[in-house]
C-alpha cells in the first residue's frame, strides 16, 4: 500500500514494487502525489511495472545483448546486425524513444534503399524494441502504427518466364560449341523449372535423394556460402568447387518436401547421372566437379551465362514462379502448390501467387462459357439432323 506524505514544501509519494524495493517522488500538489502512488501501484498490481531506471540502456547495447540469445541462422544474424548498424538512434536511451524517432529512421531508409529492404530491417528494429517490452526496460512499443513505403504488388514485380523461354533457357544451358562451359547445367536449370526447387535446395540434392522408380524427390538439404560464425562453429561444413567453403543444413523454414517429379524431368536427370555422376552412389552429389559439390557463385555465373546466350534476362529464382505458376494453371488448390513449393504456411503462397489463380470472375465466365457451349452444340445438331430430313 503507497502513502503520501509532507516534507518541507513539497509532498512526497510512496510505493514498492514487485520486489519490495521502495521508489518515491516528490510534488508541489498532494493530489498529484496520491495520483503518481495509485497509478504505479496499479501497474504493480497488472505486472506491467516498469523500472524508471531500466531504460536507460541505449538501444545498440540493448541489440547487442539481445542478438546473442536469439537462435538465429548465421545468414540472419549477418542481416539483423546490418540494420542495427544502420539505425539513426543506436546510442539513443531506450526510455527516450518516441515514434518519431522510427518514423524519422524509416523516412531516411526510404531515399536510398527498396521497400522490402526496408521492411526487412524494419522488423529486426521492432523485434528488438518488443523484446525490450517483455522485458520491462520501456512501457510501450515505439514501432507500433509506423507505415512503411509502399512495395509493388506482386503482379507487378513478378516476371515469369514462357514455356517458349524455357525451351530458350534449356537449349543454351550447355552451348555445343563451349562442351566445358557448362557441364550439367541443363539438368541444373529443369529442376529449378520443374520441380522449383531454391538454388541452394538444387545444389544440395544427393543422388540418393531421388527415387528413379517412384518419380520422386525427397527436399532435405540446401547448400549456402559458410558465413565466419559457420567456419568457427566448424559444424556441417563441406568444401566446394575451387576451395570454397559451403554449409549444408535443412531447407528454408524448415521446408523438407517431396516433391513428385515428371517423366520429362525424371529421362533428363536420369541422363545426368550417367553422364557426370555414373557411380550412383546415393551420397555422391548431383551438381558435382569431381565429387565437390558446386556453391552458389558457381550457379549464378553459369545461370547468367546461359540467360545471355538465350537473349533473356529472368533471374534464376524466377524459375520458381513459372513452376508455381504452372501448378496454378493446371488447376492446383493453395495447400497444393504450398507443399511443392515449400512454403511455411498457405498465408505465403497467396500473398506470392494470388493474382495468378482464376477470379470469381473468370471462373463465372467459364462455367457459363461450358453450358452455352452445351445447349448450342445441342441446338446445332438438332438443326442439322431437321435439314438432312
Amino acid at each position: 500500500m503507497g502513502w503520501v506524505w509532507k516534507q518541507d514544501q513539497a509532498w512526497r509519494g510512496a510505493y514498492r514494487d514487485e520486489a519490495g524495493k521502495q521508489h518515491t517522488k516528490s510534488f508541489k500538489r498532494q493530489i498529484d502525489a496520491k495520483r503518481w502512488v495509485s497509478t504505479e501501484e496499479a501497474k504493480v498490481v497488472r505486472g506491467d511495472w516498469v523500472n524508471p531506471a531500466a531504460g536507460r540502456v541505449t538501444f545498440a547495447g540493448f541489440y547487442a545483448d539481445w542478438a546473442t540469445r536469439q537462435v538465429w541462422l548465421s545468414s540472419t544474424r549477418e542481416n539483423a546486425d546490418l540494420a542495427a548498424a544502420g539505425v539513426t538512434f543506436g546510442d539513443m536511451a531506450l526510455r527516450a524513444f518516441r515514434r518519431s524517432h522510427i518514423e524519422a529512421w524509416v523516412k531516411q531508409m526510404n531515399t536510398a534503399l527498396a521497400p522490402t529492404t526496408i521492411e526487412t530491417r524494419f522488423t529486426i528494429v521492432r523485434g528488438a524494441f518488443r523484446a525490450a517490452v517483455a522485458d520491462r526496460l520501456i512501457p510501450s512499443d515505439p514501432t507500433i502504427g509506423i507505415v512503411l513505403p509502399r512495395k509493388r504488388k506482386a503482379e507487378a514485380a513478378m516476371s515469369i518466364p514462357t514455356n517458349a523461354h524455357l525451351a530458350l533457357l534449356l537449349a543454351a544451358a550447355e552451348p555445343p560449341n563451349r562442351p566445358k562451359s557448362r557441364p550439367g547445367f541443363t539438368a541444373y536449370v529443369a529442376l529449378c523449372a520443374f520441380a522449383g526447387l531454391r538454388r541452394g535446395e538444387a545444389l544440395g540434392v544427393q543422388v540418393g535423394d531421388i527415387d528413379f522408380l517412384a518419380r520422386t524427390l525427397r527436399v532435405t538439404r540446401q547448400i549456402q556460402r559458410a558465413k565466419t560464425a559457420d567456419i568457427e562453429a566448424g559444424k556441417n561444413l563441406v568444401e566446394a568447387v575451387a576451395g570454397i567453403t559451403v554449409l549444408t543444413r535443412p531447407p528454408k523454414y524448415e521446408s523438407e518436401r517431396t516433391i513428385y517429379l515428371p517423366d520429362e524431368l525424371v529421362a533428363i536427370l536420369a541422363e545426368h547421372v550417367r553422364q557426370h555422376t555414373p557411380d550412383g552412389e546415393p551420397s555422391r552429389w548431383l551438381f558435382d566437379e569431381g565429387g565437390i559439390p558446386w556453391h552458389d557463385n558457381l550457379a549464378d555465373y553459369r545461370w547468367r551465362s546461359t540467360r545471355t546466350d538465350a537473349g533473356l534476362s529472368f533471374k534464376l529464382h524466377e524459375l520458381r514462379h513459372y513452376f508455381a505458376s504452372g501448378l496454378i494453371a493446371a488447376g492446383c488448390d493453395v495447400v497444393t502448390v504450398q507443399r511443392a513449393m515449400g512454403h511455411a504456411s498457405a498465408t505465403t503462397t497467396l500473398s506470392t501467387y494470388a493474382h495468378l489463380w482464376p477470379s470469381a470472375e473468370d471462373k463465372t465466365r467459364a462455367a457459363a462459357s461450358s453450358m452455352a457451349a452445351a445447349v448450342l452444340s445441342a441446338t446445332t445438331a438438332r438443326l442439322d439432323a431437321a435439314a438432312s430430313t
